[in-house]
């Protein structure tokens, strides 16, 4: 055989252990999600993919036979024929050299193979793979079907033999599940990449805070309640309607802790401009009523198979705490929205020295995503920020009373009579800067 032909022989067999290793790479980084979108997009070599990657086991052991195989081979042509004719030539052309030639020339040529099966067998496919991983899969699984099917038999030998020695070891191969920490990250990289946009990053992960949400959390509080009273006067009434504007009101006798119901305006109104009087205790419909405890997804199940959509939150001692509506949902899972042409006001306004003035009923976990302090909401004591700066004085502050927290400097700017209306929240950046 000629120089030119062995030579030919290893460069083919290098290049063919880079495929193998650009193959085995891009499948088994290939996300699943994105192989299936392709593959409805009709992709077939996605759809290749992602057979390969449902069994990753014979997959891998045909890859293993072949890039073996590989080097067996390349050390084969590479010791035996071209290094023996280096040496040859070493001999003929520097006879000073003679002695050391055949160590000489072995050296030589496997520096040289080990270095072009590095660079071109390895590390630039394994980069391309990692670089465009669901791409490259789709391009590979074609060819690498009909490397799995000639490598059957063998594959199916160490496969066996694979699966002989866990047993021995009694080790099982168990699927492992994205944990919420590692789909956050991978929505950080998608919008990072541009693949999602802002907006759709901070809606999903708006919904995966959802779901770990409490109904206090998102409730409107016991304060902030229009409610009617059973024994109100209608003229009363009817002026409250005009000047609250809801769609629906829990109604109570004397006291907002006496519930009796819920009643929806709409149906006031009609028996009011039809010129007739009202019977407020045979219009109302019964209330949905849950404990603060609830989990905001079991409500929001409750909300959609309730007549009226409008749950009533109570404590462990049956006494109202707040109202929660689907528009309280939506708020959480889009942000505020201003109501009957009134200006939207944010609950958390970064000033230009990167400063938080925040509102002290925002939810805790939502203030600590907002200004980067983790930790903040996971404490079951308290739901909003306001409970928070309570829990750290363990006394009702004043307004100029500060402390720090993490880094942070959280102080009362406002109080609105027993409640903290307005907190500033100075980051560790920020604090730097002031000082």
């Amino acid at each position: 055989m000629s120089l030119t032909f062995e030579l030919g022989i290893i460069v083919l067999l290098v290049l063919f252990n880079g495929f193998l290793a650009m193959s085995e790479l891009a499948v088994v980084s290939s996300r699943r999600a994105r192989l299936a979108a392709m593959a409805e997009a009709g992709s077939g070599g996605a759809r290749r993919a992602m057979a390969l990657a449902e069994n990753q086991g014979r997959f891998l052991s045909t890859v293993q036979i072949g890039i073996t195989l590989v080097g067996v081979l390349a050390g084969a042509f590479s010791g035996a024929t071209v290094a023996g004719r280096f040496d040859r030539w070493l001999e003929a052309e520097v006879p000073a050299l003679a002695p050391y030639a055949e160590e000489l020339a072995l050296a030589v040529v496997v520096g040289a193979i080990t270095y072009l099966s590095l660079i071109v067998g390895e590390l630039v496919p394994k980069r391309i793979a990692l670089a465009h991983p669901e791409r490259m899969a789709a391009l590979a699984a074609g060819p690498m079907r009909l490397v799995s099917a000639v490598a059957a038999p063998f594959v199916w030998v160490l496969d066996r033999s694979s699966h002989l020695i866990l047993r021995l070891l009694r080790i099982e191969a168990t699927e492992t599940a994205m944990s919420e920490d590692e789909i956050r990250a991978a929505i950080g990289e998608s919008t990072a990449a541009g693949v999602l946009a802002p907006e759709e990053n901070e809606m999903m992960r708006a919904v995966m805070r959802f779901a770990d949400r409490k109904v206090r959390t998102i409730m409107t509080p016991r304060r902030e309640i229009d409610w009617l009273d059973l024994n109100e006067a209608h003229d009363v009434i009817v002026s409250r309607l005009r000047a609250t504007k809801h769609s629906r009101y829990p109604v109570c006798r004397d006291a907002i802790d006496d519930l009796v119901g819920i009643v929806v305006a709409k149906d006031i109104l009609d028996i009011v401009l039809s010129g007739r009087d009202f019977n407020l205790s045979a219009l109302v419909r019964p209330a949905e009523v849950v404990p603060d405890s609830a989990g905001a997804l079991s409500v929001l199940e409750r909300l959609k198979r309730a007549p009226v959509h409008l749950a009533v939150v109570v404590d462990e001692y049956g006494a109202v705490q707040g109202v929660v509506t689907p528009s309280d949902i939506l708020a959480e899972l889009v942000g505020g929205m201003a109501e009957h042409g009134e200006n939207w006001v944010p609950q958390a306004v970064r000033r230009d020295d990167g400063s938080w003035l925040i509102d002290g009923d925002m939810d805790a976990a939502r203030a600590g995503e907002v200004i980067g302090f983790r930790g903040l909401g996971e404490n079951a004591s308290y739901a909003t920020l306001a409970g928070f700066i309570l829990t750290e004085f363990r006394t009702l502050p004043r307004a100029g009373q500060a402390f720090d927290r993490g880094g942070f400097r959280f102080e009362v700017v406002d109080m609105d009579g027993r409640r903290i209306d307005k907190v500033l929240v100075v980051p560790p950046s920020a604090t730097e800067d002031r000082a």
